[in-house]
């Protein structure tokens, strides 16, 4: 069994043991009782079919305590499924809109993070199954009875059966970051005024593991619920800062710092501290966030009344204020994380910045839905793809009078990927499997017969070797061995020939013609295309909001706010494209740009632009208003030589630049004045400058190094290409 993603990706031989143990129990004890303890037909197949539909079919992520918590969210939903499904049977028509409608929105919902997704393919199944003939409402207890304690097995089975040891939670890792950068702070607080090898060696590592691919999946903060968003909120918050701490200049001269400067590292350092011990769970109030933000303003009033700094002080002064603004989003974010709707915001957050805060889960739902209602969201293209085939299949199934037709649609189910190439890859390998698995099987019933006491004592053992086999070599095997599950189940429930097997063929085969056809039709290359479309998009509005943001900071509009919803609506497709395109088939790996980087100007570009436009001022003078400018014109043109890149693969000129990147741009100009490299702040004009220059500029030398980072690729990443 598999389902719309690789089965073994991500699983050791060793879990996905323990998983087939639990299931194959569960099913077994549920299946036998109701059947040869209660004599209940209906109920047997139903409590055996729902640990199917959650243990095997699903793909739940997570240790067995956090599944059962979904399975339990789940339930309610399945009983709703199995009635829908039991009375939408009585016509072929009413049971294929059902199917149209009830197959988009539990594919649909995967927008709402990995353990809905991980769910959603067995919830299908949970419908798919009662809406066939026969047209039985009288059956509804039974049906519902026995998903019921099939459902209660397999939950006191995750729990208590082989249990796994508890993963690191995401509030664990924020927490022991956090600790880190109060660490860096207190460092960076001393002579030499630098961090040590070691301890930029730290930052780098606890910035790295919060990366959402370092986290086990049922972990990543990845939910529309307020808590998850501001948990994701802090843990990127909280690799910024960390990165700010490990970048930070030295004082001028090699000194020791103004004292304010001193002041400010104290405060984040107390402020992470705080932050650390609320996401541990031993809250100690100390108030060191309010003492942040007040030493904050005390430096912003400073550097306003101060006016103009040299280059190296205004630098390390822009670089401080920005830590003390990572820090102060980071215990906004870790307060929201823990106390939800209860925590206090001040006065002064950026309610533009966490719009989340205050806001009820039902709204937060429909947010996170409609941001992805529309042909441009992964999400919806899934929904679509699979809802219109199983649709179909329901239709054949219902106008042929297909044997056993579930078995068609379970074949769709299982068999179709989000690419046609992975589908068809998995069909054949399907194919070959269900055929050598019908032979076996049609043997076997003609040899066993009617003796149904042997299916009986074989049942656990084939179903345990299935789901253990299965995730580790394949949908070959793994469609093969439950031919044998299935023929070997319903020969306990009626009397069976040989033919059985030979339906079970004939309907993977339609299954598996109908996910091939629709696999074509409908966004064939998955998200692949949709990836580099999102990512151009994404750069493009990204330039747009630079440009304007640069020309109020040249102009000096204090107060002045960017719409930048074009922005936050494109990085959203983007990130939800490149986590699919993370369970896709794909060329060798240093092929691949590196996209994470463009996830990262994003935000760069998205919290950057509202840092340079909170500082206030009078117009910059001409020679920095012209140097700004030109820094701020390279980068937006990079910007969008980027997102031509990342669309078509060619560079300016419209040929591929070297390996595939984007051809440098020529020096000479004022426009073109230095925009890459970690070291470009080093040709900043020798006069003086406001502190919104050096603010605005550091910010640009950050987004041209995401540049690089980005289109340094050994392949062009063009639709026609890997990626």
């Amino acid at each position: 069994m598999g389902a719309q993603r690789d089965a073994g990706v991500g699983r050791g031989p060793a879990s996905v043991t323990q998983r087939a143990v639990r299931t194959t129990l569960a099913a077994c004890a549920g299946f036998f009782v109701c059947l040869y303890g209660l004599d209940r037909t209906v109920a047997a197949t139903y409590a055996l079919f729902s640990v199917v539909s959650l243990g095997a079919l699903s793909h739940i992520p997570g240790t067995g305590r956090q599944r059962a918590a979904v399975m339990v969210k789940a339930t309610p939903v399945a009983w709703v499924l199995i009635t829908a499904g039991t009375y939408l049977a009585v016509r072929t028509w009413s049971a294929v809109a059902g199917m149209l409608l009830i197959g988009f929105v539990l594919a649909f919902v995967a927008a709402a993070g990995p353990r809905a997704a991980g769910a959603a393919p067995g919830l299908q199944l949970l419908y798919i199954l009662p809406c066939f003939p026969p047209y039985a409402p009288d059956t509804l207890g039974d049906r519902l009875a026995g998903a019921t304690f099939g459902l209660a097995l397999l939950l006191l089975a995750e729990i208590f059966v082989l249990p796994e040891p508890p993963t690191r939670a995401y509030r664990l890792l924020a927490a022991e970051a956090a600790g880190t950068a109060a660490l860096c702070a207190a460092e960076l607080g001393r002579a030499p005024y630098t961090l040590s090898a070691a301890s930029t060696e730290a930052a780098r590592a606890a910035g790295e593991s919060l990366r959402p691919s370092r986290v086990a999946e049922a972990d990543r903060p990845a939910g529309p619920g307020l808590r998850d968003r501001a948990l994701a909120h802090a843990g990127m918050v909280c690799r910024t800062l960390l990165g700010r701490l490990a970048n930070l200049p030295p004082p001028p001269g090699g000194g020791p710092p103004p004292a304010q400067g001193s002041d400010l590292l104290f405060a984040v350092g107390g402020a992470a501290t705080e932050s650390a011990a609320l996401l541990n769970g031993t809250d100690e109030a100390t108030d060191a966030a309010g003492a942040l933000r007040r030493v904050r303003e005390d430096a912003a009033e400073a550097a306003a009344v101060e006016q103009l700094s040299t280059a190296a002080r205004g630098r390390r002064r822009a670089a401080l204020m920005e830590a003390a603004a990572a820090a102060v989003a980071f215990t906004t974010a870790s307060e929201l994380a823990v106390r939800g709707r209860r925590a206090p915001l001040p006065a002064e957050t950026d309610r533009a910045r966490f719009w989340y805060a205050g806001q009820r889960a039902p709204r937060l739902w429909w947010h996170r839905l409609v941001a992805h209602a529309g042909p441009r969201s992964v999400y919806f293209q899934n929904a679509v793809r699979i809802s219109f085939a199983l649709a179909a299949a329901r239709t054949v199934a219902g106008v042929d009078s297909l044997p056993h037709g579930f078995w068609a649609m379970l074949a769709v189910l299982s068999l179709t990927r989000t690419t046609a190439s992975q589908t068809r890859a998995t069909v054949r390998q399907a194919l070959t499997g269900t055929l050598l698995g019908a032979l076996v099987t049609a043997v076997l019933l003609f040899l066993i017969g009617g003796r149904t006491t042997v299916y009986a004592v074989a049942l656990p053992v084939i179903m345990l070797i299935a789901f253990r086999v299965g995730p580790v070599r394949g949908v070959g095997w793994a469609q093969g061995m439950f031919t044998l599950v299935v023929a070997f189940v319903f020969a306990q429930l009626a009397p069976v020939t040989w033919q059985l097997a030979e339906v079970r063929f004939l309907d993977v085969i339609v299954g598996s013609l109908i996910g091939v056809v629709f696999g074509l039709l409908a966004w064939p290359r998955g998200a692949q295309e949709e990836l580099h479309r999102a990512v151009a998009l994404l750069l493009t509005r990204a330039a747009e909001t630079v440009e304007s943001a640069s020309a109020a900071a040249v102009a000096g509009r204090p107060g002045r706010t960017l719409d930048d919803r074009p922005l936050r609506k494109a990085l959203l497709l983007a990130e939800s494209a490149f986590a699919q395109r993370q369970g896709e088939p794909r060329g060798p790996a240093d092929a691949a740009p590196d996209w994470q980087a463009a996830m990262m100007a994003g935000h760069h570009v998205l919290w950057g632009s509202r840092r340079v436009l909170g500082h206030g001022g009078p117009a910059l003078d001409e020679d920095n208003g012209a140097w700004l400018h030109g820094r701020a014109d390279g980068v937006t043109r990079r910007l969008r030589e980027a997102a031509r890149w990342a669309g078509t693969g060619l560079a300016p000129g419209g040929a591929p630049g070297p390996g595939g990147g984007l051809t440098p741009e020529p020096d000479g100009g004022p426009n073109s004045g230095p925009v890459a490299g970690p070291d470009a702040g080093s040709d900043v004009p020798p006069h003086v400058a406001p502190l919104r220059f050096f603010t605005a500029l550091a910010w640009l030398d950050s987004l041209a190094t995401d540049i690089e980072r980005m289109t340094a690729s050994d392949r062009s990443p063009g639709p026609a290409g890997p990626a």
